[in-house]
């Protein structure tokens, strides 16, 4: 386990003797205050130890005492004049991959006891199925082992869970997008908020980079985990982080601003073809009618049947989905057979509709 680590990557660091130590933390402070919170549902952070979440899970103990201490409320969003805090809670998921797991959970017990923030320390094995990455099976992982906590745990009641994601993990998000050729859903990065396996998650961070919150924690006096494989640029993310990112923002100083702007009109754009997505679903059903499928031109098809296995949980390549609709399109007797491999599972006819199931483990 590496503490207090080198300065980063990004060229857009400063000296903090340059930081007023006293604005960032009440534009930190201000970030979680407007992000949205519902103040009758307990604040739980997503706590790896690392500086992103650690900075998150500080603003927030920063932000509960002074409303305890003086008063001061939450406010933006749904938080108005005169409203408590809701329970402030920390969740750290070990997921036993390498041998420092041991070592960020001890940390991340120790801060959350210095600080009086109940913690649960979740283990979970984030084996991977065929076709899916080591990376996304860990975090398919940890969005399960929290909706497991909150059932098993804490009775199942509803709890809203704070994210630290920052501006620079969203300009990877997006460069990694483009690397791969992603559509709208990619494009348009991560949401401020979104909903997973029942339970809300909120990014307050979005909008602010790396330096500035390892700059903060520097003044603050406050340590964190790194996790030795940030800096194995074998990984992609990593290697857009570490080699291409300065080099980006060298070149082009406004890089996050004018990114983020690019992936939220994706995201505009996605929500007006989710919109129809769910005008043409409410025509083929659920599951989707064959003859109603083809009767939809290919890109409106292909838009419906995108929609409909996000719902199930998977996502088809372009490839898989191209066949899929070449099909559909020929299938106009009852003996022809549908039988494609689809995600993580496989897509077939079942009379007169589609039929998706999940591969077997």
């Amino acid at each position: 386990m590496t503490q207090n680590t080198p300065p980063p990557a990004s060229d857009d660091r400063v000296g903090t003797e340059n930081i007023d130590k006293n604005v960032v933390t009440a534009d930190l402070v201000e970030l979680i205050s407007s992000a949205g919170l519902n103040p009758e549902v307990p604040v739980v952070i997503a706590f790896s130890g690392g500086a992103d979440s650690t900075a998150l899970l500080l603003a927030c103990v920063k932000l509960w005492s002074l409303s305890a201490n003086n008063g001061t409320r939450l406010h933006g969003g749904s938080f108005g004049s005169g409203v408590k805090l809701p329970p402030l809670k920390a969740i750290h998921v070990h997921h036993g991959l390498q041998v420092a797991a041991d070592s960020f959970a001890n940390h991340c017990t120790l801060f959350c006891a210095r600080y009086g923030v109940p913690l649960h320390v979740d283990y979970i094995v984030a084996a991977h199925r065929a076709g899916e990455s080591p990376e996304d099976a860990a975090r398919n992982a940890r969005y399960k082992a929290f909706a497991d906590v909150i059932k098993r745990e804490w009775g199942g009641e509803p709890h809203q869970i704070l994210l630290g994601q920052h501006a620079d993990d969203q300009i990877e998000t997006l460069l990694l997008a483009l690397s791969r050729g992603a559509g709208l859903p990619g494009l348009s990065c991560m949401a401020p908020s979104f909903e997973r396996l029942g339970v809300k998650y909120i990014r307050p961070f979005l909008n602010i980079s790396a330096a500035s919150i390892k700059d903060w924690l520097r003044l603050e006096g406050q340590d964190w985990v790194e996790d030795p494989t940030n800096q194995d640029t074998q990984f992609t993310r990593n290697k857009i982080r570490l080699d291409v990112l300065p080099h980006i923002y060298k070149a082009f100083p406004s890089f996050r601003q004018t990114a983020a702007r690019s992936a939220k009109h994706a995201a505009q754009a996605q929500i007006l073809l989710n919109e129809l997505a769910l005008e043409d679903l409410k025509l083929t059903g659920s599951p989707p009618k064959l003859k109603v499928l083809q009767t939809l031109s290919e890109h409106r098809c292909a838009n419906v049947l995108r929609f409909w296995f996000t719902s199930l949980g998977t996502a088809p390549s372009n490839t898989q989905l191209q066949e899929l609709i070449s099909q559909v399109r020929r299938c106009k007797t009852r003996g022809h057979k549908i039988e494609i491999k689809l995600g993580h599972g496989f897509v077939r006819r079942s009379g007169d509709v589609l039929d998706w199931s999940e591969l077997l483990q």
